[in-house]
């Protein structure tokens, strides 16, 4: 917003939008700012924004449907200053912020996310998050799979999960039943410890207070080099795989850490400084709308020999890079310096996005 004086005189930019600002100038800062605050930020408009994203994922699912879905679900930190409403002060982040709650697929996709104020859970409107996507899902014929960190291990969550037919994994907090329940596992072995990390595996059957029956618990105890306790983690679940694979599963959720990371570097969606909260929960809606164009680029059309970019490595080498534009009668020529994108590699990036148009409609 701040740079749509400038880009509404760009000559690119006008033809994208297209109407009167061809031959005039696209929207100015202030009218950006009230569209944003005013018109985006109204109920109706607000729900189409929110559900925009999932949309946009139905279409990707539709040209490559996938076989499974595996969702992820974190909370984050959003650090405000000043007065900014619904402000508050979190006392795990140490900070004044807000708490977004986001929801990812296996594919780095984000499928929904929501602003909450700085003092609520984690788990705070998860409903409001998962459901929408799991209606989305249900005309599809995937398998679902959900995994959580500790904040989600809530009675209403698994049993939406299980009612839904979701698998899922989800940290559990530790306690003195757990931990009797693997104390064979809590012994130093005897003997000289080798210099690699020994890891050993439990499965049993749990109910804790709030639980209507008992649940399938999974337990995995580390002993590391140089350390005199082991480090212990426990995970309960409704998968029938070996508690290795379990964990294993599990782990996969750090994933989810990394594409947050990624939303905050490259799409900088934690610059959230309008006044009103609503305000802000439209502006993260507009920052997960970039975040997936972009996810849209690295898993749709980049080669497999730089699939593993990050989003802000994309960015740096193939969007925001200067080049020269030489335009001649009947071509364009972009002079790019090739020490950033070699030309071969650009030629086949823009092959694989042509490749992404639909097919024409018949006559």
């Amino acid at each position: 917003m701040n740079d749509a004086d400038r880009l509404g005189r760009d000559p690119a930019m006008r033809w994208i939008i297209g109407g009167h600002a061809v031959t005039k100038q696209a929207a100015s800062t202030s009218q950006m700012g009230r569209f944003e605050t005013e018109h985006l930020a109204s109920d109706e408009n607000f729900a189409a924004l929110t559900d925009l994203s999932g949309v946009w994922i139905d279409c990707v699912h539709d040209r490559r449907p996938p076989k499974m879905i595996i969702l992820d679900m974190d909370s984050s930190v959003s650090p405000t200053h000043g007065e900014q409403e619904a402000t508050a002060y979190n006392g795990h982040f140490g900070c004044s912020c807000y708490h977004p709650l986001f929801l990812f697929n296996q594919f780095g996709d984000l499928e929904r996310c929501s602003l909450s104020p700085g003092n609520v859970h984690s788990a705070d409107d998860w409903e409001g998050v998962l459901q929408p996507v799991v209606v989305r899902y249900k005309g599809r014929n995937v398998r679902l799979y959900f995994r959580g960190d500790a904040a989600f291990a809530s009675p209403k969550i698994y049993d939406y999960l299980e009612a839904e037919g979701f698998l899922y994994a989800i940290r559990l907090s530790t306690n003195q039943v757990l931990q009797e329940s693997i104390a064979h596992l809590l012994t130093r072995p005897v003997g000289r410890p080798p210099n690699h990390v020994r890891r050993y595996y439990a499965s049993f059957s749990y109910q804790a207070g709030s639980w209507d029956r008992k649940r399938r618990v999974v337990a995995k105890v580390e002993w590391h080099p140089g350390e005199l306790v082991p480090r212990v983690g426990f995970v309960f679940t409704n998968l029938s795989r070996p508690a290795k694979r379990v964990t294993a599963f599990y782990n996969h959720r750090g994933t989810a850490e990394q594409w947050i990371k990624e939303g905050k570097n490259a799409i900088k969606w934690t610059r959230l400084s309008c006044r009103k909260f609503r305000g802000n929960a439209v502006r993260l809606q507009l920052h997960a709308l970039a975040y997936n164009l972009a996810n849209f680029m690295r898993t749709l059309a980049l080669p497999k020999k730089v699939a593993h970019w990050s989003l802000t490595t994309l960015r740096e080498k193939l969007v925001k890079i200067g080049a020269k534009v030489v335009s001649h009668g009947r071509y364009v020529t972009f002079q790019l310096a090739e020490v950033a994108v070699p030309r071969e590699l650009f030629r086949e990036i823009l092959r694989l996005i042509d490749g992404l148009r639909p097919a024409p409609l018949p006559p």
